[in-house]
């Protein structure tokens, strides 16, 4: 009964791998020297792929790069209608994806021309290659899947982590932005404080000129 209950455990962690790793394909229109760009994000040293496919359409080039937040290429093809890449980032950032078209000739293009683009990105434990995996160290299915699971389980504390850090970051900013408002109200308060005692004193030296106060 207990190895009936570990096994069936197992299993459902395996399914609740699979269904978290499951990855969509994102597919659009590229219209004749447009340029469409994708944003996403990446914790530090963690591996994300990708892998596109572009239609053939006459007289159009296609170009893909993507960039880091600093806008430095991490990777860059011109004319290639399919291919794969794979990137790590070496802090928590954001990176971009952009795939444009531009017409070679100068030519009046056909109505419909454009291309059809379509990319999967991966990232963590969705990207590794676990067949790789499997056959370099001779695992049974079992244990690829208990890697999978060990990767994932560290994957999430990883997550949990940075989301805790991120929250106390958050939390130092704003206490620091309260104790920063909190002073400037005092400061304010202090300099109209100094400015009614500056006009009582000024207004009453006019009325002794005056004379119309002893």
């Amino acid at each position: 009964m207990k190895r009936y209950f570990q096994g069936t455990t197992i299993q459902l962690l395996v399914v609740v791998v699979s269904l978290i790793s499951q990855c969509h394909s994102i597919s659009f229109r590229l219209s004749p020297n447009t340029k469409r760009c994708f944003l996403d994000n990446a914790q530090k040293n963690e591996l994300v792929t990708g892998e596109y496919s572009i239609s053939d359409s006459p007289l159009l080039k296609t170009h893909i790069k993507v960039t880091d937040s600093k806008k430095d290429v991490l990777y860059k093809n011109d004319g290639t209608k399919q291919g794969k890449f794979a990137i790590t980032l070496d802090h928590p950032s954001n990176f971009e994806i952009c795939f444009s078209s531009e017409s070679e000739q100068k030519a009046h293009l056909p109505p419909g021309s454009g291309h059809d683009v379509s990319f999967v990105i991966k990232r963590g434990v969705e990207a590794k290659n676990y067949e790789q995996l499997k056959e370099a160290e001779k695992l049974k299915p079992m244990e690829l899947e208990l890697r999978r699971l060990h990767d994932l389980s560290q994957e999430l504390v990883k997550d949990f982590v940075y989301m805790r850090n991120r929250e106390e970051e958050m939390r130092d900013t704003n206490e620091s932005t309260h104790a920063r408002v909190l002073y400037f109200s005092l400061f304010s308060m202090c300099c109209l404080l100094v400015l009614a005692a500056w006009q009582l004193y000024y207004l009453r030296r006019y009325f002794k000129a005056k004379k119309l106060i002893d």
